[in-house]
């Protein structure tokens, strides 16, 4: 009798080993991609887009992973907190970093470069730091926009209360710098990956004060992903700069590479958005 329950006892948990190895071996994952607001892909060029990515995920756990385009952020949530996405790789950083807190997904990795604030000036300012935007008129994306909390908090940390300040918030980053090319504003705040940080001072114009790095375009995986796979999807990822056909999975992306080491900084996000 007791051997006859030992090996039900042993059946039993091959059953549900077997079960939990084919939740994550030999079929087909999702990989959730969310860009912001920004570009304007469809869901067939999202797909090309990330589909080397997610053959490097699937070789790297032996499964096919496919792609899949979380357009809005209400998808996108939706799809954490349902558990629809195994994988999730998402801008603005904090839908990942709520995915960690909230929904049970794994750090796996950010991209580099990180993410910052530029607090940038127009040309002929006469602005020197960040102590001198006290009673001056700021330009910032939309209140709830990320790149605005980013700002906010690093302007926070600097000893600047926006609440106490003439701030204008406006719909969409470039027209930060429309308000500054037109005097409506003395001073903005924009993402470092921004179009309109990328050319700022090519078109002689300063940056004023780059804020502290946060992660950047976040990679997360849910908890049904187990901590060995976590570990070699990592080791795959770190890899990718060493030859050809990973410098094209990156360059496609549009990232230099990918970071392992920013787990803390993720789980600390949130805090410091005051989120």
């Amino acid at each position: 009798m007791k051997r006859l329950w030992i090996t039900l006892v042993l059946g039993i948990c091959m059953v549900w080993a077997g079960a939990v190895w084919a939740q994550t071996q030999g079929q087909q994952l999702v990989l959730g991609i969310s860009e912001g607001t920004s570009g304007g892909l469809d869901h067939a060029q999202v797909i090309a887009k990330y589909q080397g990515l997610a053959e490097v995920i699937g070789r790297a756990i032996k499964s096919k992973v496919s792609v899949v385009f979380a357009r809005e952020f209400k998808q996108l949530e939706e799809g954490m907190q349902t558990g629809r996405f195994d994988f999730v790789m998402a801008r603005p950083s904090d839908y990942p970093a709520r995915g960690m807190r909230d929904y049970g997904y794994s750090y796996i990795a950010s991209t580099k470069p990180d993410g910052q604030c530029f607090i940038i000036v127009p040309k002929g300012s006469a602005l020197k730091s960040v102590a001198e935007l006290k009673g001056k008129r700021i330009a910032l994306p939309e209140q709830v926009a990320y790149m605005s909390r980013f700002c906010s908090a690093e302007l926070r940390d600097r000893g600047i209360q926006l609440d106490k300040e003439s701030v204008q918030y406006v719909r969409e980053q470039a027209a930060v710098g429309f308000y500054l090319d037109n005097k409506f504003a003395d001073v903005g705040g924009v993402a470092s990956y921004s179009g309109i940080a990328k050319k700022w001072e090519k078109d002689g114009n300063r940056i004023l004060h780059k804020s502290v790095a946060q992660p950047y375009f976040p990679m997360v995986a849910h908890k049904r992903i187990r901590p060995e796979q976590l570990k070699a999807i990592q080791a795959e990822l770190m890899t990718l700069p060493d030859s050809e056909s990973g410098q094209e999975v990156l360059k496609r992306i549009g990232i230099q590479q990918f970071d392992t080491g920013s787990e803390t900084r993720m789980r600390d996000l949130l805090k410091w958005l005051n989120i």
